[in-house]
C-alpha cells in the first residue's frame, strides 16, 4: 500500500516508552509543533510509508510529501516546525557537523533511554 497524502507532518514516537512519552508531554507543551503526535503502536505505519522495525528504532518524522526523518533529523525537524527561537536549533542541527553530532547524541540517548528521567520497563527493551 502507497503512503497517504498527507497535509500535516506526523512525529511517530514510542509510546511504550515512559522517557519518550515525556518528551512528547514537553513537546505538546512547551513547542507546540503544526504536526500531529502519535504513538506507532496505535499509527496507521502502512499509510504513513514507514516498517514496524524503524518505528521500534527511532522517532520519525514524515513530512506531508511522505519523506520520512529518523531520529535526530526527526528531531530537527520538531524544532523547525515549532517555529519561534526554536527554529535556528532545529535548522542548525541539519548541517554539518552538529548534524553528525545530534546523530550521536540520540544514539546514546536511545540506547539509555531506561536510565532517564520519566523512563520505566518498557524504555529498555529497545534502544
Amino acid at each position: 500500500m502507497s503512503p497517504v497524502r498527507r497535509t500535516r507532518p506526523v512525529l511517530v514516537y514510542d509510546g511504550d516508552c515512559g522517557f519518550c512519552a515525556a518528551c512528547v508531554r514537553f513537546t505538546e507543551r512547551r513547542l507546540r509543533p503544526d504536526a500531529d503526535i502519535v504513538a506507532w503502536q496505535s499509527a496507521d505505519l502502512d499509510a504513513l510509508g514507514v516498517s514496524r522495525e524503524r518505528a521500534e528504532h527511532e522517532a520519525l518524522w514524515v513530512a506531508p510529501p511522505g519523506t520520512v526523518y529518523g531520529g535526530a533529523q526527526a528531531v530537527a525537524r520538531l524544532l523547525l516546525r515549532a517555529g519561534g527561537g526554536w527554529a535556528p536549533l532545529g535548522a542548525a542541527l541539519t548541517l554539518p557537523p552538529l548534524r553528525w553530532v545530534a546523530h550521536g547524541v540520540y544514539r546514546v540517548v536511545a540506547r539509555n533511554r531506561g536510565r532517564l528521567p520519566g523512563a520505566d520497563g518498557a524504555c529498555s527493551v529497545r534502544g
